[in-house]
């Protein structure tokens, strides 16, 4: 029976699709709930908007861990530190949990004169070494060589 010659409805999260299940090697069905399930760690947030994270550092030689809610969210991490201080890192999300195209867009309204941003797993490419008061940058993730590129 051809797709054409089926009857036309409106799939629920209970609707069932069709797969290919290579490791036992048979044909399978499953939920759109389960599908959504298993893709929805594997996508970047759904809107494309920015999460945002606040830090408020309060002394130099401070560490902020990026952490998103889901993993492969992008994030938005918003320095608002005390004062101008003369050295602060920033840790980016766990490799592992990193997905193709998740981004990071870092804001300060303070000077940070020594900036550090560490990989935790991932190469790290292009990030700045100081960051102006009012100054940002963006990274995008690239899951193929598993590292992190500075894009703005």
């Amino acid at each position: 029976m051809a797709i054409r010659d089926l009857n036309q409805g409106t799939p629920t999260s209970d609707s069932q699709i069709p797969f290919g299940d290579t490791p036992n090697g048979q044909d399978r069905r499953a939920s759109l709930s389960d599908f959504a399930d298993v893709l929805s760690p594997l996508l970047p947030n759904a809107n494309g908007a920015l999460v945002t994270q606040y830090a408020a550092p309060a002394a130099t030689g401070f560490t902020v861990l990026v952490a998103p809610p889901d993993n492969g969210d992008s994030m938005f991490l918003l320095l608002t530190p005390n004062a101008g201080y003369a050295a602060g890192t920033i840790t980016l999300p766990a490799a592992a949990t990193c997905v193709d195209g998740q981004e990071l867009l870092v804001t300060t309204t303070q000077l940070v004169t020594a900036l550090t941003v560490g990989g935790n797993g991932s190469t790290v490419n292009g990030a700045p070494t100081t960051l102006a008061a009012n100054a940002f940058f963006r990274l995008r993730f690239d899951g193929v060589f598993k590292a992190w590129y500075r894009v703005g």
